[in-house]
This record gives structure tokens, sequence and C-alpha cells, in this order.
């Protein structure tokens, strides 16, 4: 930029940005805002400032501990796919536009105007959108919305099915200084306090997000939230019974250092969860179980023994209700049709992969038993469909099976009705009828699904690669090699790791990455982790159009000199060609293809070139407009004029290609009039 934009002050207009955002009940003293939305600030030039409204002027996103940055370029439209801002300025003020990725990690930031010093434009927060379609969270309903985003109070049923009690409870999302104290649970966590780089970046994430908060609400192996108690003896502390709100309860655990709360029972772990999430922007609701298993021994049977007096004297135990909360999310991370609700629960109850917490777990995986989904569905489906067992032991050792129940686990599944205070009944979305076919059969499944997991990994050394999502043409980023010893003693081992260019066809090209040569001591059943930094500076060097490198670990016994291997290949996403069509599409009259493409890249894409081309759309041959050198994170941007000549849905085809980026293609739907 030329000339360095000077200003006298600066009015993030909170009240009007909050109250399109939905968060104006936080209050309208800061910007609160959700991502993949827009929102307006002024910015009040010094006398003398010209502000020269252009691709030059770049901005800076990034969350206040510096651990996820955004950079993007003032540009002449809103994306709602990526971080993006235009401006409209006047003689003395200028009117910036700023809209956030819908997939951007949620949390505090500032924003900087880069003028080679960086300007601070103030600080903002941003939260999950259940508004925005192109968010995680999205929910279609105004009416969900109300209830499980913006409603700070509900109730929580308690009781037994034939009596069932109500508990009034306050949320109190928007109270003040609870969205603070919820962020501040995720900054206390030990995924944040091991790798805080990753766990930021993570919690873009709905699903990842869900998971801390399980683990954090409980302050069993971590800084959580609140001590369970079952005990009957609470001198020490409060009774479970006694808390009827969530905010006295989070202001307690972050006024006194983050010491955890004493106590709490099921439904006040689920009451604070929920209270959370829905600061967050994730919608929540609080569910009751009946008859609620707890499978102590992973399978799916409660199994209860008597002695001759009829004295239980061992069994798997089934509570005659427990709380959960579900979250609604997409899950892109399993088979398309397990999105929406989730359940997780934050009770300390049971552990997962170490942890203890529960979920998300897909409320319809558990109900068609599908217990090899993630996460923790065999727990959640015991805990509502398990089948129950009893038997007589006698004093002379002999046991004999007396009988037992399908029926008696997982009933009158409840929650508050949406926007009226009625028990709404959702034991259908957990399981199928009592005694039906269908419901049987989902049980021998889950059965079948258990006995295969129950057999656990192959004995021996084991490595995976992982990666992240962020794994953008341009950019730096890490993949992991994860290593377990799934044997009884401890072993020695050597780590290879080391990435290598490779076309489509299987064919390899050049080294890209490579790690140091990892030696470490693995204690049985303990995991171990190996990064590589994969950066553009070496991989730009190595790959093709293709964009795809593959990952190659190897990891050796030292001892027995055995050979393990894992491999992956990964693609490297390319960037958002964005489309807006001008013009009234109809047949013999002229369209313009406005086109745009941030350029990724940490240098100048030369010999830039758009080409559009579509039946009946470019006269059967393709239309090239050439836009030449375009800089680091400057946009591309050309007009391209098309004129259709028969009526019809048309497609047409976008393509930009340059030296160092090629294969960046997308396409747009059009309807063609007589």
């Amino acid at each position: 930029m030329d000339k360095v934009v000077e200003i006298e002050r600066i009015d993030l207009v909170c009240e009007v940005n909050n109250t399109d955002h939905h968060t104006v009940q936080n209050g309208a003293d800061r910007l609160i805002v959700r991502r993949g939305q827009p929102f307006t600030i002024t910015l009040h030039l010094r006398q003398g400032t010209h502000f020269q409204n252009g691709d030059s002027i770049n901005f800076i996103a990034q969350t206040v501990e510096a651990q996820t940055k955004a950079k993007f370029s003032l540009s002449r439209f809103i994306s709602r796919s990526s971080w993006s801002a235009t401006a409209e300025a006047s003689d003395s003020t200028v009117s910036l536009t700023v809209c956030s990725h819908p997939n951007a990690p949620i949390g505090v930031y500032k924003l900087i105007l880069d003028q080679g010093e960086g300007v601070s434009l103030g600080e903002f927060v941003l939260l999950f959108n259940p508004w925005c379609k192109q968010d995680s969270v999205f929910l279609a309903s105004d009416a969900e919305r109300e209830e499980y985003v913006l409603c700070q109070d509900g109730l929580i049923f308690r009781g037994i099915p034939k009596r069932i009690t109500v508990l009034p409870w306050t949320f109190g999302q928007f109270e003040p200084g609870i969205l603070d104290i919820c962020l501040q649970i995720l900054d206390e966590s030990p995924n944040y306090i091991s790798d805080a780089a990753l766990d930021c970046s993570e919690r873009r994430n709905p699903v990842y997000v869900t998971r801390v908060l399980s683990a954090m609400i409980n302050s069993l192996g971590d800084k959580g939230v609140l001590v369970g108690n079952w005990s009957d003896d609470y001198e020490d502390g409060v009774k479970p019974t006694v808390w009827k709100d969530s905010c006295s309860i989070l202001r307690q655990w972050s006024n006194d250092e983050c010491r955890a709360v004493r106590y709490g029972q099921c439904w006040v772990f689920a009451a604070v969860a929920c209270t959370v999430s829905r600061a967050l922007g994730i919608p929540c609701r609080v569910v009751t179980n009946y008859g609620s298993a707890r499978d102590s021994n992973g399978d799916l049977v409660m199994e209860r023994f008597y002695n001759e007096f009829d004295e239980n004297i061992a069994n798997d135990s089934i509570w005659n209700f427990h709380v959960w909360v579900e979250n609604w999310m997409t899950r892109p991370d399993l088979t398309l049709g397990y999105e929406g609700w989730q359940s997780s629960d934050p009770t300390p109850q049971h552990r997962s992969e170490g942890v203890f917490c529960c979920g998300p777990a897909p409320v319809r995986a558990i109900k068609e038993g599908e217990l090899t989904f993630k996460y923790d569905v065999p727990f959640v489906y015991a805990e509502v469909n398990a089948d129950v067992v009893e038997y007589i032991k006698l004093r002379d050792g002999r046991v004999f099976k007396m009988g037992g129940s399908t029926t008696e686990v997982g009933k009158s599944i409840s929650t508050k009705a949406v926007g009226r205070d009625e028990r709404e009944d959702i034991t259908h979305n957990y399981k199928y009828p009592e005694g039906s076919e269908e419901e049987r059969r989902v049980y021998e499944k889950a059965n079948h699904h258990n006995k295969l997991a129950q057999a656990g990994e192959e004995p021996g050394l084991h490595i995976k690669i992982k990666v992240t999502p962020d794994m953008q043409m341009g950019s730096d980023f890490d993949v992991y090699a994860e290593l377990k010893n799934n044997t009884m003693v401890t072993k020695s081992c050597r780590v290879m790791f080391y990435a290598q260019a490779v076309s489509y066809n299987g064919k390899l090209g050049e080294t890209c990455g490579l790690g140091e040569f990892t030696e470490m001591n693995l204690a049985s059943t303990e995991g171990g982790k190996v990064t590589l930094r994969l950066e553009y500076a070496e991989y730009s060097k190595a790959i093709t159009q293709d964009r795809m490198i593959k990952l190659l670990a190897l990891l050796i016994d030292a001892e027995t000199r055995d050979f393990y291997r894992a491999k992956k290949t990964i693609i490297l996403d390319g960037p958002e060609i964005i489309v807006n069509i001008l013009g009234v599409p109809k047949v013999g009259q002229n369209l313009v293809a406005d086109l745009a493409l941030q350029n990724p890249l940490p240098e100048p894409l030369e010999n830039c070139v758009f080409t559009i081309h579509g039946a009946n759309l470019t006269d059967g041959k393709p239309i090239t407009h050439e836009v030449g050198t375009v800089g680091p994170k400057e946009f591309a941007a050309a007009k391209v004029q098309f004129t259709p000549k028969l009526p019809g849905q048309r497609k047409i085809l976008i393509d930009f290609a340059s030296d160092k980026l090629h294969n960046v293609v997308t396409y747009e739907n059009l309807v063609i009039y007589e």
C-alpha cells in the first residue's frame, strides 16, 4: 500500500452487529459475531487521510493468543466461503464489512489492518453460527434455534417413568461474563495446554469442541468444572440438588482459579454442558433416559446376581434416570446420514480414549446399532437398549439363570418440547419399539459389532498417519505418525517419516518432506506421536498439478528388527473461484461471468488465465481472459462475456491456470430463458 491510512477512531457498531448476529443478549459493549456472516465497522480517518479502495489493502484476523491467523485482502464483494472484506469510503469515514470463513475456529480475535506495521482495528469474539447454511451447526428451524441456542432457561426431567418430575433450570448463557468463562474452559483443557496451536485450529470443528467440553465439565483428570459425588456426604460442598442454575457454578469455578466446584450429579453436569454449548453457538438440549444402564464390561448385557435370600450381591448398575445432552451438528467424519443430534455425556462414568468423556455419538447410529461409529456409540447404546439377565448364586457356588428382560432399559427418553413447557418423548430417536423385529435385529447387529470390537487390536507395534483438515496449497502444515505399543513389554523403536510427491497414476516424484530419524521407548500399551512439517518452500518444487503428496512412516522394533509401515496420500486444497453471473439469462443476451480468485501462495503467480466454457454458452469453444501477474494473497479478477444460444438448464465451467497453480475448477448452474 503506497500511503498509510491514519485512523482517528474506530466504531465497532456493536449493538447493530450483535443484533444481526443474535448475540445482543450478551450486551453491546463489545463485538460478538458468528462465523460465515458479515459484520460492518466504521473507521473515522484523520483529516487529510485518504482511503484508496483496492485489493492492495490487507487484513489479518488472528486469535488473541496468535495461535490461529487468517490473512485476506480487500475485495469488491463479500465471499461467504472464506475470510473477505469490502469497503465503502467517504471523505472522512470508511465503512468496512468483514466476513469470516464459515469453518473458522471460534474464539477471541484481533482484526488488524496490515500496512507493513499492523494497525489494530479492535477485538471481536467469533462463535459457531446455526443461522449460516455453510456452518456445520446450521439448524434450519427458527423455532428450534430460539429454543436450542437463544433460550436461557429450560426444564430437566427426573424421577421415574410413572412419576416424571420437572426441574426448572436457568442456563443463563448470555449472562454477564459467562461467555468468557466458557472460552476459558477451552483454554484450561489438557488439549490446549499440550498443543495450543493444534487445539485452537481444531476449534473450527463442533465435534472436537463438544468432546473437549464433555471432558472439561467434570473434574476427573483435568481442571474441569464440577466434582461428582453420589455418596450422600456433601459437608465440604453444595448438595447437587441445591443447584438451579449454571452461572453460579461457572462463576465459582472461574473466580476460584479453576478449582472444581463441589458437587454435581448427572443433571447438573448436563445443564452446565448445555449452557456452555449454547454460549458458543452449538445447538444443545438436555435429555433424560429412564432405566439407564451402565455397562461395566461392554457386553451389552446387564447381569444381576442374587443369593438364596434375594439379596443383590453383584450387578451392573441401572440408574433410575440419567441425564446427558444432545448437540446438533454435521458429521463429515462419518457416513452421510448420521448428522443431526449427537449424544454427549459429561458425567464422569466412562473413559473414552483414556479420558473421562463420552460422545458425541450420533443418535441415529445408536438406533441402528452401528457400534463401529465414533464416538462411544457402544456405551450410549447400552444405556438405552441393553438386555438384563438375572442369576441366583447358591452357597455351594452353583449359579442358575433366573430370567431377564429386554425392555427394562431405556424408557421414556425425554427432553423439553420446542417453545412449550412440556415433555417431548424422543425414545423413538434412540430405539425401535421394544420387542419389535427391528429392535431385535438392531440388538443382534450391535452385539456382533461389539464382539468384534472386544477382540481388540492385533498384538504388537502399530503405526498410523493422521492429518489435519487444513492442507491448503501455499501453506505450511503438520502431519502426524501415531504409534501404539500393544504388547506387554516396553519397546525401543525407531521411526522414519517422510513425504514424497505423487501423481494420480501412482508415479512417485521427489521427496518433499523428511523428518529426523526418531528413537523412542514405548511402555506397554503406551502411544506416541511423531510430527512432520510440510513446508511450501519444499513441496512446491516437487508436486505436480495433481497437488498430491504421499506420506510414508516406518516403525522399526530395535530389538527384533521388525518393520511396520503406514502410508497415506493427501491432496492439497486449491483456492476457491468466486463466480457472479451478471445480466439477464436470456437467449441472445450478453452475460458476464465476474470471476475472482485469491492467490494462496507466498509468491506471485505468473501467466494467470481464466477460462470459461459451456454447451450453448460459448460458441462451442473456450473463452479465455489473461490476468497476468498476481501477487501473494492478491486477487486475480476478470469479467468474461458470453452469449447463450439455446434455452434450458446449462452448466458453465470456469478454470484458472498459472505457472505455479493449476487444476482449479468450478462451475455454476444457469437457467436460460427464451
